[in-house]
């Protein structure tokens, strides 16, 4: 094979473990390790530097904060329906824009906690997104106008 000129070597391959190793700036000088396949246990950084840490108890509070946000992530999709019937053409735009805004944001940061690649995150988020359809996207909780007293509905709360 002949070498062009001007042409760079190919990168390096990443290490076997699976690990990119990255040092960071700061004065400790310590290597930060950002993990590139899925793994399991508690030590690891969810959304944020530090946090859960190395703390059980963080750590189940950082999956019931990653559920909470798969289950809003529903119910926004749902609220993207919301009937804005009697409201002026560009309120309700807004309105609708604003909730689309806030959804894809809250979808942003359940993937970026996903990409912790943490299996416990991965489980949680998808947990949580298919309780919040089940209680925002089916017809399970939802009133028919047939039996409407003997149906139990959420309030959307859109």
């Amino acid at each position: 094979m002949e070498k062009m000129p001007g042409m760079a070597p190919p990168p390096s391959p990443s290490p076997a473990d699976g690990m990119q190793h990255h040092t960071t700036t700061s004065s400790s000088h310590h290597a930060m390790i950002m993990r590139m396949t899925f793994f399991w246990g508690k030590n690891a950084e969810i959304l944020f530097s530090g946090w859960p840490g190395t703390s059980t108890g963080m750590y189940v509070l950082a999956l019931i904060f990653v559920f909470l946000l798969s289950v809003m992530d529903e119910w926004l999709s749902q609220c993207g329906r919301i009937d804005v019937e009697g409201r002026g053409k560009v309120s309700g735009g807004l309105i609708r824009t604003v909730v689309h805004g806030v959804r894809i944001g809250v979808g942003y940061l359940v993937m970026l906690a996903v990409m912790s690649f943490n299996v416990g995150v991965l489980i949680v988020a998808v947990a949580g997104h298919a309780f919040g359809f089940f209680l925002f996207g089916t017809r399970v909780f939802k009133k028919s106008g047939t039996d409407s007293d003997k149906g139990f509905s959420l309030p959307t709360g859109c």
